[in-house]
């Protein structure tokens, strides 16, 4: 069985168009990359705004852990300032991060846009019981594509429409170094992380659970 498992990571996975607009590259981010992104998440989940699992407008806490940069999403609403966790000022987008952005948006539809200027991130950290329900990116004013970086360990991503919560909908398989963008038709689709797959991160990148980096152009 685990040289069976070890074949299936092996099988090339190619590009696909999931959704008009939604695009998954495979194995996007080399290792390398990986550890570098896994490196920088530590000290942005360090401060100035720490990591925290957010609370809901009905009370309820976010299973997953959050830290921003850029600006800060308290639900439904951005803000410079962590007004929900003592108010501290949001750590800075990066201008890599950006650049990083832009290849991301050309790797996935094929044209470089240098006018895609994202200046948010949202950084989920999913534990082995971490989930997040069905839902639309739709505080932006911008309809900008929104770029999606997994590393870490594998996970059960659902891609749905623009209507509803319900079908249809598509799961994929995101593993770490993958990238999922989507824009255009498919921007204001409904989409969640069903579950995820403890222990299936390479070692090498030194991470156990999954790291979820979306990139977003405000608007703001």
């Amino acid at each position: 069985m685990a040289h069976n498992k070890t074949m299936a990571f092996l099988l090339p996975r190619d590009t696909a168009v999931v959704a008009p607009g939604a695009v998954h590259v495979p194995d996007w981010l080399s290792v390398d990359r990986q550890r570098e992104l896994v490196a920088a998440c530590r000290q942005w989940a360090a401060g100035p705004v720490p990591m925290r699992h957010t609370r809901m407008p009905n009370g309820s806490t976010m299973s997953v852990q959050t830290v921003c940069l850029g600006w800060h999403w308290v639900p439904y609403r951005y803000s410079r300032t962590a007004d929900d966790v003592g108010g501290g000022q949001v750590a800075e987008f990066p201008s890599w991060l950006a650049e990083l952005g832009r290849d991301a948006v050309e790797a996935a539809y094929g044209a470089r846009d240098e006018s895609y200027e994202p200046d948010a991130a949202l950084i989920n950290f999913y534990d082995s019981s971490a989930k997040m329900g069905m839902h639309q990116d739709r505080e932006e004013k911008s309809l900008q594509p929104v770029v999606s970086l997994s590393v870490g360990d594998s996970c059960l991503f659902r891609f749905g429409n623009t209507e509803s919560r319900n079908r249809p909908w598509t799961d994929v398989r995101l593993e770490s170094g993958d990238l999922f963008v989507f824009g255009d038709e498919s921007r204001l689709a409904y989409h969640g992380v069903m579950k995820t797959y403890p222990g299936t991160a390479d070692p090498a990148l030194g991470l156990e659970g999954r790291l979820n980096i979306t990139l977003r152009v405000t608007g703001l």
